[in-house]
C-alpha cells in the first residue's frame, strides 16, 4: 500500500534551525503533489513578559500575528505554490494537534533542539507529546549532519531507510511506511530488531550446547520473522537488510543508523508483546534526540483513531 502525504504541516518558530522544516515540506510536497500548511504558533505566555501586553493585549497580538504572516511569506517566497499560512495562538503541541484534526493532515514536519541546544520551537516535552497525540505521522528534523534534502532544486533522495521492528502493531505500521518510502525513492530498506538484555536475559546465561542451540534457534526465528514482514508482491523489488541488534534499543538503532548512513529512521511510538518496552515513551524520544538523521514516528491510532 502506497502511503500518501497529500497535506503536510511544517511547524516553525522562525529560528534558522526550525525553518528547515519548510525545506523538507517543500521537497516532499513536490514528490507527492502535496499542499503545504506552514504553521507558526504564538505563545502569549512568552509575549506577556513585556509590559505592553498588559496595556494593549489585542493590539500587541495583532502586531505579532502580522509580523508572523510577513515572515512566513518571506520564508516560502516562490518555492511552492500550493501552500497556506497557519498562525495560531496557544501552546505548540495543542495547536498543532488541533490543526491536524481540522485539516485532515497526513504528515507534520517539526524540529527539535537535538544536540545543538536550540530552545525554542519543539523542545523535548512538546515533541514527546506530539508523538503521543498526533493522528498522523511526525517527521522530526534535528541534525544538520545528515539530511535527505539538499538546499538546491535537486531531486529528493533517500538511499537507506531503517525501520525499528518489535513486531507490535505500531512497528508494523512503521514497516508499511518504510516499505512505501523505499518503493517511492528506490531506497535500500533495513529492518532491525533489538534484543534487549533485560528481556532476553536468559539468552545471555547460556553455557551448555543445548542452550546455545536454543539461543541460535531463537535468533533464526527472529530473523525469519523480519523477513516474513515483506509481502510477496514486494519481493520482486525489495530485498531488505535484516539485523538483530543487542543492547539498549535507542543506542543500537542510533549506532546502526550512523554505521549504515541511514537517511531516515521509521519507528512506531508504542510497542508491546515480546519486547514490550522497545518503542515506548523514552526510547522513541531518545532515538529522536540522538539520531544522525530525520526520524518518522507513526502510531496505529492514525488508522484506528
Amino acid at each position: 500500500m502506497r502511503m500518501q502525504f497529500k497535506r503536510i504541516v511544517c511547524a516553525t518558530d522562525f529560528s534558522d534551525f526550525s525553518n528547515r522544516t519548510v525545506n523538507y515540506g517543500i521537497k516532499l510536497a513536490k514528490e507527492f503533489g502535496s499542499k503545504i500548511y506552514v504553521c507558526h504558533v504564538i505563545d502569549l505566555s512568552s509575549v506577556a513578559i513585556y509590559g505592553e501586553f498588559q496595556l494593549d493585549p489585542v493590539g500587541l497580538q495583532n502586531r505579532v500575528m502580522q509580523d508572523a504572516s510577513e515572515q512566513l511569506e518571506e520564508l516560502i517566497g516562490k518555492q511552492h505554490k500550493e501552500w497556506e499560512p497557519l498562525i495560531t495562538v496557544g501552546h505548540a503541541a495543542d495547536e498543532i494537534s488541533r490543526i491536524v484534526e481540522e485539516k485532515d493532515i497526513d504528515l507534520v514536519v517539526a524540529a527539535t533542539h537535538g544536540r545543538s541546544g536550540l530552545k525554542r520551537l519543539i523542545l523535548g516535552s512538546v515533541t514527546e507529546r506530539l508523538m503521543r497525540t498526533l493522528t498522523c505521522p511526525l517527521l522530526v528534523v534535528h541534525s544538520l549532519d545528515k539530511e535527505f534534502i539538499s538546499p538546491d532544486d535537486q531531486e529528493l533522495k533517500i538511499e537507506n531507510i531503517l525501520v525499528g521492528c518489535d513486531f507490535s502493531p505500531d512497528s508494523g505500521l512503521a514497516f508499511e511506511y518504510g516499505l512505501s518510502l523505499a518503493q517511492e525513492f528506490q531506497s535500500e530498506l533495513h529492518l532491525a530488531h533489538v534484543i534487549e538484555a533485560p528481556i532476553y536475559q536468559e539468552l545471555h546465561k547460556t553455557e551448555t550446547p543445548i542452550e546455545e542451540e536454543l539461543q541460535q534457534e531463537i535468533h533464526n526465528r527472529l530473523l525469519q520473522k523480519l523477513q516474513d514482514m515483506v509481502p510477496e508482491e514486494a519481493r520482486n523489488w525489495c530485498t531488505p537488510q535484516t539485523s538483530l541488534l543487542d543492547g539498549r534499543p535507542y543506542e543500537e538503532l542510533v549506532k546502526y543508523a550512523e554505521q549504515h548512513k541511514i537517511g531516515i529512521i521509521v519507528l512506531g511510538t508504542r510497542g508491546h508483546g515480546l519486547v514490550k518496552s522497545l518503542f515506548v515513551g523514552s526510547t522513541t524520544d531518545r532515538v529522536v534526540r540522538r539520531a544522525p538523521c530525520p526520524v518518522l514516528s507513526v502510531s496505529t491510532k492514525v488508522q484506528n483513531g
